[in-house]
């Protein structure tokens, strides 16, 4: 598959998402610092979110534990989501800056509404999240306007994943990437769980990615030892930025440490093959050992295994060749130390 000009699967690069998110805390200036520092970290994409308060979060609805620790204590769910929101307009600039930038701008839609508001800006790359792999009706509307659609599938049960997927067959649209997720911040070691992307690979046959909720690199590598062709993480510039999502964020060196390990791992994996490598050539032509004269051998006398032990250098015939040349005459003498070639016999 081709995410924008991109091209992502076993045999390419990994694509690697700075999720920005909410990171920005509303503030235009600070989302395009942001942008800066992924392009500068080497993230392929950054991407953001895109919601409206009043239309999916009640005024009652309450902070998971992660947000009450990481948020001002009075401020509600509500209030929260409402002042992280980003308009029509900050989504056109942000998607113009990101072009100018050269890096690829997706954004996870929070209902069929911002889907639509994205669709309308040219978007054709969308991310989903976790929550809202139920949310069926934005899953048809984002099938149907044949969108490459990245989807998240943290908390999520198989039959749920399931359900979500028949909408994509349903509109012959197979341009969608799951997603392996812990949806926590940051996420347990005992429940991170990565044999998953192997499960979901094998069972709906499409490429699979990893969007990274746990503290350091390690899970992010063997993601990519399971197959795992494409990562995310949140991004920020600074952990004491005030915001829900901050703490748990990597930092632009951190981010960019990820990219170089990652692709590291991809270059050690190498291929489904087995052959002698450039490198080796030296160690195999001097350390392996070839049939060897160790009592010279007259003009037409006929060679026997008294002629011969196994020596290096690995230049002449190795020990697989002895019996087509036991009992054959010798074309001229050959001395000591000869390492013994076919054309040396009639």
């Amino acid at each position: 598959m081709k995410l924008f000009r991109k091209k992502i699967g076993p045999t390419h690069p990994i694509y690697f998402i700075a999720e920005i998110g909410v990171n920005h805390n509303g503030k235009l200036s600070l989302a395009k610092k942001l942008i800066d520092k992924a392009k500068e970290s080497r993230a392929s994409a950054v991407k953001f979110q895109t919601f409206f308060a009043e239309e999916f979060v009640t005024k009652k609805t309450k902070k998971v534990k992660y947000q009450i620790r990481n948020t001002k204590k009075k401020e509600t769910h509500y209030e929260m989501i409402k002042s992280l929101e980003l308009s029509e307009d900050n989504h056109r600039d942000l998607i113009m800056y990101s072009k100018r930038k050269k890096i690829d701008f997706i954004s996870t839609p929070y209902n069929k509404k911002a889907a639509k508001m994205l669709h309308k800006l040219g978007c054709n790359v969308f991310k989903t999240s976790s929550a809202d792999i139920t949310d069926l009706e934005m899953h048809e509307f984002l099938a149907k306007s044949n969108k490459k659609v990245i989807i998240s599938t943290g908390m999520s049960s198989l039959s749920e994943i399931d359900d979500c997927i028949s909408i994509y067959k349903k509109y012959k649209n197979n341009q969608y990437i799951l997603l392996h997720c812990v949806s926590n911040y940051p996420c347990n070691k005992n429940s991170i769980n990565l044999k998953s992307i192997e499960l979901l690979k094998e069972r709906y046959q499409c490429l699979v990615g990893y969007s990274d909720h746990s503290i350091g690199n390690i899970s992010s590598l063997v993601s990519v030892v399971l197959g795992a062709s494409l990562i995310e993480k949140h991004f920020t510039i600074s952990k004491s930025l005030k915001g829900p999502d901050h703490k748990t964020s990597i930092l632009p060196n951190e981010f960019l440490n990820l990219v170089n390990e990652t692709n590291d791992v991809k270059l050690i994996l190498g291929k489904k093959e087995k052959k002698c490598q450039t490198e080796e050539i030296e160690m195999k032509n001097i350390s392996r050992k070839s049939l060897t004269i160790i009592k010279e051998l007259k003009k037409g006398e006929k060679l026997n295994k008294e002629n011969l032990a196994l020596k290096r250098p690995g230049t002449g015939l190795p020990y697989k060749f002895l019996n087509e040349i036991l009992g054959l005459p010798a074309k001229s003498n050959l001395k000591v130390d000869r390492q013994v070639l076919k054309k040396d016999f009639k």
